[in-house]
């Protein structure tokens, strides 16, 4: 890729990209000077389900598919639609595992030849140690999307089970003393 185009496609993930919608240009611009650029074959996984999540990627160029498949065997072929994401630029994914510690909950193919930026924990320590504001904004987004999962998965619990599924689930997780850090 030619550095125009590099720069073009950097260029739509500074504009465009709903994750960092909450930063200003500048702001954009410095988050991803800690970015990495990873480059994927087409038929290449980034990650598998219940892997450690260490980081988040934009894509830059290519495709990308998230399924609920845990491994590269040929049982994955027959992966229901309604199970996988596409994804294309200036899309990201995996965010929630720079502020948690969480397992990955998808497996992510490249569905093309792909490009992607990397963001990854020891990236977000030194956002917090030479852009501390920025580092607060991207915690904020962290949390209000882990909000809205929370929100929208309880809601799912609620209509399709018993509401008060949803509520023990909802308050044995608040009062579980292992995950409070």
């Amino acid at each position: 890729m030619s550095t125009y185009n590099r720069i073009k496609q950097q260029s739509k993930i500074v504009l465009k990209s709903r994750f960092l919608q909450n930063l200003s240009t500048l702001e954009r611009y410095e988050f991803l000077q800690l970015c990495h650029r990873r480059t994927y074959k087409e038929g290449e996984y980034i990650f598998y389900r219940n892997d450690p999540g260490t980081g988040m990627y934009f894509i830059e160029d290519g495709s990308v598919e998230l399924t609920i498949a845990t491994n590269n065997d040929d049982s994955e072929k027959d992966t229901n639609e309604s199970d996988a994401f596409l994804l294309h630029s200036p899309d990201s994914f995996g965010a929630l595992s720079i502020g948690y510690n969480l397992r990955r909950k998808t497996s992510a193919l490249c569905k093309t030849d792909c490009t992607l930026l990397g963001f990854f924990k020891p990236d977000f320590e030194v956002l917090m140690e030479r852009h501390p504001q920025i580092a607060v904004k991207f915690l904020q987004m962290l949390t209000n999307i882990a909000l809205r999962q929370l929100e929208k998965a309880l809601t799912t619990i609620e209509q399709t089970n018993d509401p008060r599924i949803a509520a023990k689930i909802e308050f044995d997780a608040y009062y579980d003393e292992e995950n409070i850090s």
